[in-house]
């Protein structure tokens, strides 16, 4: 049976201009990920894994190639309406939480929910932070709340406007250990709640090797793509 692609990367590369300097970050990146697919993005740093990231979501150009996100070829949209293919079909995951500070955990998850018109926010963003074990939380600010905490509302937040694909870049880098096996563990079971695609940008040869794919970088170029078999 064939799987529905919901990305598809082809020939993208990405060059800055400095004056008469340029710096090829990515060169002719190939690949394509099914719906429903786990896919891990790894490779030292400055290899151009959140630079590729930025390219798969939209939120960057590429400067040659193509980027179709869910039947939709990026390259032909105005950035208003890259915004808005995000909207309906991407959620993120930052190693910094990127909550907004003067909203509650509560109002920070119901912010997508807003955004698209839905009715009932507030209940539906009080039953995922119920799934992420924080609805006793939900009235506290980012700043009141820990490390993992943070990270487990922006999950909820991630999860509240049912992304097609989910992009987590380095999901685990500021947390603890122990934490972070919570954080991955919480991660992998919505995803498979929901049945999302799932990208993940990480050091973290552990969190990659729970992923179905590893996809490596190294100067800007992929140097393997490996399905991985779990016993």
């Amino acid at each position: 049976m064939l799987l529905e692609t919901i990305l598809d990367i082809k020939n993208v590369s990405k060059i800055y201009q400095s004056g008469n300097h340029s710096l090829t970050v990515l060169k002719d990146i190939n690949f394509s990920i099914a719906k429903g697919e786990t896919v891990a993005i790894t490779g030292p740093s400055g290899s151009g894994k959140t630079t590729l990231l930025g390219l798969c979501a939209g939120l960057d150009q590429a400067t040659t190639g193509s980027v179709r996100l869910n039947g939709v070829q990026l390259a032909t949209l105005t950035e208003d309406q890259r915004a808005a293919v995000r909207n309906q079909n991407v959620g993120f995951i930052f190693q910094n939480f990127q909550l907004l500070p003067t909203l509650t955990a509560l109002e920070n998850v119901m912010v997508p929910l807003e955004l698209r018109g839905e009715k009932n926010s507030k209940v539906h963003a009080m039953e995922l932070l119920n799934k992420v074990g924080l609805a006793d939380r939900a009235s506290h600010y980012p700043v009141q709340l820990s490390g993992g905490e943070q990270q487990r509302v922006s999950l909820a937040r991630a999860f509240s406007n049912k992304p097609a694909l989910l992009f987590a870049d380095e999901p685990t880098g500021n947390l603890d250990a122990e934490t972070s096996e919570k954080i991955i563990k919480l991660l992998f079971d919505l995803n498979k709640d929901a049945g999302t695609t799932l990208v993940i940008v990480t050091h973290d040869l552990d969190l990659a090797n729970r992923t179905n794919r590893i996809i490596k970088i190294k100067g800007g170029e992929i140097i393997t793509n490996e399905s991985i078999t779990h016993g």
